[in-house]
């Protein structure tokens, strides 16, 4: 097993949440998701936040180069590992 992790972040919560339902079952993750909300460094609006969906990839099924297209039509993007 290989110890892979996806952290997608997003510009909204419901982009966010949108991606969570198709990991699973477009993606084949097995591993629950976890959003996380990434308030903007000296932001003190609630608006000015980003989302992040973390992802445990243990068995590496996730296809890296699909999901960065997926997540690119929600205007976000996948960090680099």
């Amino acid at each position: 097993m290989s110890d892979v992790r996806h952290v997608l972040v997003l510009p909204d919560r419901d982009a966010a949440e949108e991606v969570l339902q198709a990991l699973g079952e477009h993606f084949g993750a097995t591993e629950e998701p976890r959003l996380i909300r990434d308030a903007l460094a000296g932001e003190d609006d609630a608006e000015d936040a980003q989302w992040l969906v973390v992802v445990e990839d243990p068995e590496a099924r996730v296809d890296a180069v699909a999901l960065d297209a997926f997540v690119a039509e929600r205007d976000g993007w996948r960090e680099a590992p």
